[in-house]
């Protein structure tokens, strides 16, 4: 069985370079591939092309790349909770291309089945549809959206194997399951890296072959956006 373990998140990140365009999974900050974002920082990649269903908050995920200016432009269904993504957006320092939250996740879907372009009645008749082929199908109007072409897919997992088998756990599987694949190549990063055969087959999310390369990070904060507590 072929090995996709890498050492560290260094050896994973390892061929980014400046002006690729890179997936990331995660929905707000949950299921983000902290390290590998606290990595990129740390390298100091530029001009990057993002996808992601949001960038995360002012200080935290996909937010520590625009504060630095790492990110050229952002390709994700809503601005969330982060103030300087939309400060950037609005001053027309990053190129934003807001997609349809369900049609984001399509064109990812789409690129990991190899199915070049689909067609979707979502945005029809706005500026989504701009400049788009549009048909109709059984009397509604649809528009055609083309499948991500992405250098790199990051995505978080709960646990995976050596053979880049990957497990998600609860609202945290939300993109990652859909951007794996769906790169030239796959980084995951996971909270347990295991030996391969050890986990359950019936309970594996994303087969290794979708997946290049894995490693397992370190020191996860999994900080919540907005906690909301019962009270006493």
């Amino acid at each position: 069985m072929i090995s996709r373990k890498v050492n560290n998140v260094t050896e994973a990140l390892a061929g980014i370079q400046d002006g690729q365009t890179i997936m990331l999974g995660g929905f707000g900050l949950c299921g983000i591939p902290e390290n590998s974002i606290a990595e990129l920082v740390k390298k100091g990649t530029n001009n990057l092309t993002c996808i992601s269903n949001n960038a995360g908050v002012d200080d935290f995920g996909l937010g520590l790349l625009l504060q630095k200016r790492q990110i050229k432009k952002m390709i994700s269904s809503y601005v969330g909770e982060n103030a300087e993504f939309e400060r950037q957006m609005l001053s027309g320092e990053l190129d934003v291309e807001l997609t349809p939250q369900g049609t984001l996740a399509e064109k990812c879907r789409a690129a990991q089945a190899g199915i070049p372009a689909f067609f979707t009645p979502a945005g029809y008749g706005t500026e989504v549809a701009e400049g788009k082929e549009t048909r109709e199908f059984n009397g509604k109007m649809h528009v055609m959206e083309l499948a991500y072409q992405a250098d790199f897919s990051i995505v978080k997992a709960w646990k995976g194997d050596e053979a880049g088998n990957l497990i998600f756990k609860g609202t945290a599987r939300n993109f990652n399951a859909v951007m794996a694949g769906a790169a030239k190549i796959t980084i995951a990063e996971v909270e347990e890296l295991v030996p391969a055969g050890t986990l359950n087959p019936n309970e594996i999310h994303i087969p290794g072959i979708m997946v290049n390369r894995i490693f397992q990070g370190e020191k996860f904060e999994k900080r919540i956006e907005q906690r909301t507590v019962r009270q006493k």
